[in-house]
């Protein structure tokens, strides 16, 4: 990993490798940031992955928006220079559990490019695939689970994506997805093949609808 050098802060080398690690968990690092408007899929989809490769005996964990916001980014809100710090600290923290030898799946809107392309700088642009969850806002507002779209319509949200404020789609995305067009089975597959894990999953039981 990118070794950064901060005034009187000094990096302290530990005695287990990089290298060690990966060969301990027989993996690769990586972490799968799912980007894409709220409702489009990413949590759902997110922790399908978590599941297909928690029963490959793959190490890994989930890093989802809403739920970083209940303890590490709790002081956090939601206007432009807020969302940046929030993917940083993100970021910060795929950083880490790539470099322990973790798979992540950090699950976020993301609506920025300048802020994804940070998040990619930070964890390093070798180990991030990017996923665009690119699902319609028709679909994604009438799916409208915690009623977000309804209070933005109502002007009770500002700054909401996709309604009052931008979303910026990713301009060559590892992978492109719709979940209005495809299940959550189809679209783990094709995650598990940007991730070259592809084989045997068929062989396995579908997974439910969350």
């Amino acid at each position: 990993m990118i070794e950064r050098e901060l005034p009187l802060v000094t990096w302290h080398g530990g005695k287990v490798s990089h290298t060690e690690r990966q060969t301990l968990l027989r993996q690769s690092p990586m972490t799968i940031w799912l980007t894409g408007l709220s409702a489009s899929g990413k949590s759902t989809l997110a922790f399908a992955l978590e599941r297909e490769l928690m029963n490959r005996a793959r190490a890994c964990y989930v890093l989802d928006g809403d739920n970083v916001r209940h303890g590490l980014n709790r002081d956090l809100g939601f206007l432009a220079a807020d969302r940046a710090e929030n993917i940083r600290r993100i970021a910060e923290v795929a950083r880490l559990m790539n470099d322990a030898g973790l798979i992540v799946i950090a699950a976020f809107i993301s609506p920025y490019r300048s802020d994804r392309a940070v998040a990619r700088n930070i964890i390093g642009a070798e180990y991030v695939r990017e996923v665009y969850v690119n699902t319609p806002l028709a679909v994604c507002e009438a799916r409208d689970p915690k009623g977000l779209y309804r209070k933005a319509r109502a002007s009770k949200i500002a700054d909401f994506t996709g309604v009052s404020s931008p979303y910026e789609p990713p301009e060559q995305p590892d992978l492109t997805i719709d979940t209005a067009q495809y299940s959550v089975e189809d679209t783990v597959a094709r995650l598990l093949a940007v991730m070259h894990m592809e084989r045997n999953l068929m062989c396995r039981e579908p997974m439910p609808l969350n």
